[in-house]
């Protein structure tokens, strides 16, 4: 039975997910758990809630709409009981500042491909097309392979942003039915890379000589943090790594890291960073270096998307 993704994001006017502007559509679920993930509402294959305190007017609303008891009125704001809660959204269909919203939707394939439409005009102009991200996209090959081969029909350009965790198998479909792939490289040590995202880097650094052996047009993204992977010995692995690849990416994106998912985690109820690892932004110093050290391996690099 084909796996349905639920959709927590439609951005438009993208800039920094493939070549032009683009529409990008983020799929929830990631094998994956990096410990600075900037998209934390993507980790999850369920429907979740967020709730921005913030935004709360104290109402009430919620608390009388809630079938389950599930919600409670408190000094700090309100306090969802997750053993009650069923996530079926009536709080956040009824909130009127949308302090409460539903993070996940699912979206019938003929759907999300009028979205995608809506979107054409600007997206020719300017070269661009549709991204899907996530989360990691392969979680959900057969539902992605079709909605790539509905926009190949509309002679769209697409981009496929993963983490490449995924069978081969996968991985080569996919790969026929897109015209790039934006792929992360995060840790070249295993050891790390599972302590830093809970998984082996393996398969990942296996199907990155394998997407490159198979002619796959591929960019590199590297999100540079210090504390995790700016120091000279991964940057310089990284770069070895990449130049000894059959074909090289198209290029290679250093990220400089932020911080910006510590405002997610505070809405969804989850803790960013919970092993308390010291993470920075990279100095200049440092941004120059890495771009450096792919220079001198022929390697078309640039700091940002």
């Amino acid at each position: 039975m084909q796996k349905i993704p639920y959709i927590f994001d439609i951005k438009r006017y993208s800039i920094n997910d493939g070549p032009g502007i683009r529409i990008t559509i983020f799929f929830k679920g990631c094998p994956l758990h990096c410990i600075w993930c900037h998209n934390p509402e993507g980790i999850s294959s369920s429907r979740e809630k967020m709730y921005a305190v913030n935004k709360c007017i104290g109402c009430g609303y919620c608390i009388g709409e809630c079938d389950n008891g599930a919600l409670l009125k408190k000094p700090e704001g309100i306090a969802t009981d997750t053993e009650k809660c069923i996530v079926c959204g009536k709080c956040t269909d009824i909130c009127p500042s949308k302090a409460m919203e539903m993070s996940g939707k699912i979206w019938k394939k003929k759907d999300l491909m009028k979205e995608i439409m809506k979107e054409c005009t600007l997206i020719d102009s300017s070269e661009g097309g549709v991204t899907f991200c996530g989360g990691e996209p392969l979680l959900y090959p057969e539902f992605l392979n079709e909605m790539l081969q509905e926009c190949g029909d509309e002679e769209l350009h697409r981009a496929v942003d993963t983490t490449l965790f995924a069978k081969w198998e996968t991985v080569d479909m996919i790969g026929r039915n897109c015209e790039l792939f934006l792929v992360d490289l995060k840790v070249m040590d295993e050891e790390k890379h599972k302590m830093f995202t809970g998984v082996s880097n393996k398969l990942i650094l296996e199907n990155i000589r394998k997407i490159s052996d198979a002619g796959y047009n591929f960019w590199i993204r590297i999100p540079l943090i210090e504390g995790v992977n700016a120091d000279e010995e991964n940057i310089r692995a990284s770069a070895e790594f990449i130049a000894s690849l059959s074909n090289k990416p198209e290029w290679v994106n250093i990220l400089p890291y932020h911080d910006i998912a510590k405002g997610k985690h505070k809405r969804l109820g989850s803790l960013y960073n919970p092993s308390q690892v010291v993470m920075s932004e990279p100095t200049q110093e440092k941004l120059e270096y890495a771009l450096n050290m792919f220079k001198n391996e022929n390697i078309n690099a640039k700091i940002g998307g």
